[in-house]
């Protein structure tokens, strides 16, 4: 597990929002785990759960993992400790693509140029944007094997955490900045879309399960979703388990899977 769960009392004048990027959340994320509060006036002196800790995605943990369900970006450098980081992904039409491919560069104050599909969107866009406050890739960029797809920073920070791009992954700027500085060309880079996320932590089976992008825009439009439990979440819970299972509650099972706050939770009763 990265990081641990924490809590937060929040201000008159604070959003969840602003919380989000002050944390290193995203803000679908930081709105999951804090059901039934206003994530636009939670009001002052509310307290609210950070979602600051996570299980890692499955399999080997090397370079950068990208998990598209809870919107997080996950480095393992070979000499140094493991380091997450909030993203934001593409809509409808333009999903984020899965699977395998490399950083094939790095550039700091990138051009942007636009696709064919912006330029038919925005007529008005020119040939190239330059670097500055308009362009849309921020100050830093990771270009991939991938053509047209970037992990870059974005002057448009509140779609960190969200799924409002065109497919390219958005970080914020002081994240890009931090990742651009560790990355090296040649990293290699797996997307995966993991709702349910389990792993043994100090000999404690722990589910952490995330909105589907269904539920995720549901959030979005009305600031909750539809229960729907992972079809394949009992399944996954019992392979993980093993010889354990017996110890398993099903019920906190259910609830992490109903909820989907995005907060590990232990599911092993105790022996």
């Amino acid at each position: 597990m990265l990081g641990q769960v924490r809590f937060h009392t929040t201000r008159a004048v604070d959003t969840l929002m602003d919380i989000a990027r002050s944390q290193n959340l995203g803000f679908v994320e930081l709105v999951a785990a804090n059901p039934g509060i206003d994530p636009w006036l939670p009001g002052d002196g509310t307290r609210i759960v950070l979602p600051s800790g996570h299980l890692v995605p499955s399999g080997p943990p090397t370079g950068l993992i990208l998990n598209i369900a809870d919107m997080r970006l996950y480095y393992f450098p070979a000499s140094a400790p493991p380091e997450t980081f909030a993203i934001g992904i593409g809509r409808d039409g333009f999903l984020t693509p899965m699977g395998r491919t490399t950083v094939v560069r790095k550039q700091k104050q990138p051009s942007w140029t636009p696709t064919a599909s912006a330029r038919k969107d925005n007529p008005e866009l020119p040939p190239v944007v330059p670097p500055g406050p308009d362009n849309p890739l921020g100050d830093f960029a990771l270009y991939l094997g991938w053509p047209t797809y970037l992990i870059h920073g974005t002057n448009k920070p509140d779609g960190v955490g969200r799924r409002v791009s065109r497919g390219c992954i958005r970080m914020y700027p002081e994240g890009i900045e931090r990742l651009f500085s560790l990355v090296p060309v040649g990293t290699p880079v797996r997307v995966v879309n993991e709702e349910v996320k389990l792993g043994w932590v100090d000999g404690a089976l722990f589910a952490e399960v995330h909105a589907s992008a269904d539920q995720a825009d549901q959030i979005e439009e009305e600031g909750r979703f539809t229960p729907l439990l992972p079809a394949d979440l009992e399944d996954r819970v019992r392979a993980a388990a093993g010889p354990h299972v017996e110890r398993v509650d099903w019920r906190l099972v259910q609830r992490a899977g109903l909820e989907r706050r995005g907060v590990p939770l232990r599911i092993l009763r105790g022996e």
